[in-house]
C-alpha cells in the first residue's frame, strides 16, 4: 500500500455565495481613495473577520455528526468543536467587554473545563451552527454600534492590559476565527479531503495530480532523512 492510500482522495471546495469564497483583495476598497476615514477601516476589519466566519462554517457542509465532531488529532480537535468554540470567544469579546453581555448565554460560556470545544450528546450539529450565528449577530451589532476608538476591558486579561479598544478587538477576534478556520480547513481534510475555500488559492490539480504531488513531498521527506542517518 502506497502512503497516498491512508488520506482521503483531494476534492477542492466549490466557490460560494458567501464571503469564504471571496479572495483577500476583493474585501475592501481600502486604498483606492486618497483619504481614507475611521469607518472605512471599520469596514475592512470586519469583512475580513466575516470571511474567516464564513470559511470556518463552511467546513461543516456535508459532515453527518460523527464526522463534524470526530477527533484528529491528540489533542482532540474537532470540526463542530472548532465552530461552538469560536462562536463563545466572539461572544466574549463583543459582548462583555464592552458592557453588552449576549442574552440568555448558554451555561457552557462560564466554563474553564474545555466545554466549549466540543458538542455534548445533548447539543446537535445545527445547535451549535445556530449558536454560531446568534453570536456573530450579536458581535456585529456592537460592531455596528461602536466606533474604532471605544474602550472596553477584557476581564480575563492581565490587569494592567484589559483596557482595550474596538479595534484592537476586532483585530484579535480576526486573528483568532482565522486561526481556527484553518485548523478546521486541515481537520476536514483529513476527515473527507475537502480542501480549501473556494476562493482561488488552492492550487489546480486532479485528484490523481494530488496523489502524485503527496508522493512527491513523501519521498523529498523520506530522502531527507537518509541524510541525517549518512
Amino acid at each position: 500500500m502506497s502512503s497516498a492510500d491512508a488520506v482521503p482522495e483531494v476534492h477542492p471546495a466549490a466557490a460560494g455565495p458567501s464571503l469564504a469564497s471571496s479572495g483577500g483583495s476583493l474585501l475592501s476598497d481600502e486604498g483606492s481613495a486618497p483619504v481614507l476615514d475611521a469607518a472605512a477601516y471599520k469596514r475592512t476589519l470586519h469583512r475580513y473577520l466575516q470571511k474567516h466566519r464564513d470559511a470556518l462554517l463552511a467546513k461543516l457542509d456535508g459532515l453527518a455528526e460523527r464526522q463534524a465532531r470526530w477527533p484528529v488529532t491528540p489533542t482532540g480537535t474537532n470540526v463542530l468543536g472548532l465552530v461552538k468554540h469560536v462562536a463563545g470567544v466572539q461572544a466574549g469579546y463583543f459582548g462583555e467587554v464592552f458592557g453588552r453581555p449576549l442574552p440568555d448565554p448558554p451555561a457552557w460560556l462560564e466554563s474553564e473545563d474545555g466545554d466549549d470545544m466540543y458538542a455534548t450528546l445533548d447539543e446537535t450539529l445545527a445547535d451549535v451552527v445556530a449558536f454560531h450565528h446568534r453570536s456573530a449577530a450579536h458581535a456585529d451589532a456592537t460592531i455596528e454600534a461602536l466606533d474604532l476608538d471605544a474602550l472596553g476591558v477584557v476581564p480575563w486579561w492581565p490587569e494592567d492590559r484589559r483596557q482595550v479598544t474596538l479595534h484592537r478587538i476586532l483585530v484579535h477576534m480576526s486573528y483568532e476565527t482565522a486561526r481556527h478556520a484553518g485548523h478546521a480547513d486541515i481537520v476536514r481534510e483529513m476527515l473527507d479531503g475537502l480542501a480549501g475555500d473556494g476562493d482561488g488559492n488552492l492550487a489546480e490539480r486532479t485528484p490523481d495530480e494530488w496523489v502524485e504531488w503527496r508522493e512527491h513531498l513523501v519521498d523529498i521527506a523520506e530522502r531527507s532523512g537518509l541524510r541525517d542517518l549518512a
